[in-house]
């Protein structure tokens, strides 16, 4: 809960730096609008100018709904039964995804924000990334095999390098605090659920077996 918290913050802080640059734009604004009366222009006189009608797209051109574009993906025109298949395709974020062990204990909690998918261990749990099958399933198995795969593809120039797999761990000593995963499609997803859930589960298996 302290990782969700701070993950938290870091998006308030977000918005007060987004609400800060809105003042400053109502500021210029102010001061375009005192340096226009000054050279005689009244308020009403300025609401008399015609505004310039908006642009009119045309209709062949439809506008994505996702902010995020599929890499080497060009759609021209809808088809009337569209097959495009997007690869490396974020999941839906601004989620919160709890991992528990059968018996409902909570394990971590998954997390997506605009830069990725965030893995927050339970920090009373104390995850050590000494204690397996941390490293020789989840590292050498499941994320080295998803990096050494789009590293191919990168190397081939069938996928950019900035939408390659990657991901970064966050330690306090040999304590997990976080896990980063850039770039997880919805395929992945599932199997990064299910593989990062069994690894934890089974990790605190161990765990209680050496403290009892």
């Amino acid at each position: 809960m302290k990782s969700l918290i701070a993950f938290k913050k870091r998006l308030e802080d977000q918005l007060e730096k987004l609400a800060a640059e809105s003042q400053e734009v109502q500021a210029t604004l102010d001061v375009v609008n005192s340096i226009l009366l000054e050279k005689g222009f009244k308020r009403g006189d300025m609401k008399e100018v015609p505004e310039a009608p908006p642009p009119t797209m045309p209709k062949e051109v439809v506008l994505p709904k996702q902010e995020p574009e599929p890499p080497k993906v060009v759609i021209q025109r809808q088809s009337e039964t569209p097959k495009v298949t997007v690869a490396q395709q974020p999941p839906e974020r601004e989620t919160v995804i709890p991992l528990k062990t059968m018996s409902e204990e909570p394990l971590a909690l998954i997390v997506f924000d605009k830069q990725g998918m965030h893995v927050l261990p339970d920090e009373s749990k104390n995850f050590s990334v000494n204690t397996p099958p941390f490293g020789n399933f989840l590292v050498e198995k499941v994320f080295a095999k998803m990096k050494d795969k789009d590293s191919e593809l990168v190397r081939a120039e069938q996928l950019p390098a900035e939408k390659a797999f990657s991901y970064n761990l966050v330690q306090e000593g040999d304590l997990i605090r976080e896990i980063v995963i850039h770039n997880v499609d919805e395929e992945r997803l599932k199997e990064l659920k299910s593989s990062i859930r069994w690894t934890l589960e089974k990790m605190y298996e161990k765990m209680k077996g050496t403290h009892g």
